[in-house]
């Protein structure tokens, strides 16, 4: 049996315009929307990046892995693979994709079930599916 330590965790659904980030641990298991970096095209705002990991100081990295619903990979999950190898050279840490087939959607029904306005341009919602991947895989380890 593996012993298991506290980790501060941080996930990361990554897009081509918005980067959604959440927090969250193994002792509680819980998960946080924390924030959104903005992206231009998929290249991200790096210096963002480093403010956020030298105040959470997170042990482990979760990157969303958006895989299409037949296995198959689509071509955001490309660039998503792209963005962790650039993530791992950049700061160093040991990236763990994690597949997300169903949070985007899954956030967005909770933003909506919550009373959003639907309006998914002007109050993006990246930070709250990023904490559904990391609640997933937090369920699943």
């Amino acid at each position: 049996m593996m012993a298991s330590r506290h980790e501060t965790v941080m996930a990361i659904d990554f897009g081509l315009r918005n980067i959604g980030i959440a927090v969250g641990n193994t002792l509680s298991g819980t998960a946080q929307p924390l924030t959104i970096i903005g992206a231009r095209d998929g290249v991200p705002d790096w210096a963002a990046f480093s403010q956020l990991l030298d105040e959470w100081r997170p042990q482990r990295i979760l990157v969303g892995l958006p895989i299409n619903m037949d296995g198959t990979q689509s071509e955001m999950a490309k660039r998503a693979e792209k963005f962790s190898k650039q993530f791992e050279g950049r700061f160093g840490r040991a990236v763990t994709l994690v597949d997300e087939r169903l949070s985007s959607r899954e956030a967005k029904n909770n933003a909506l079930a919550a009373g959003h306005s639907g309006d998914f341009i002007s109050e993006p919602i990246d930070h709250r599916a990023a904490a559904i991947i990391l609640s997933t895989w937090l369920n699943d380890h």
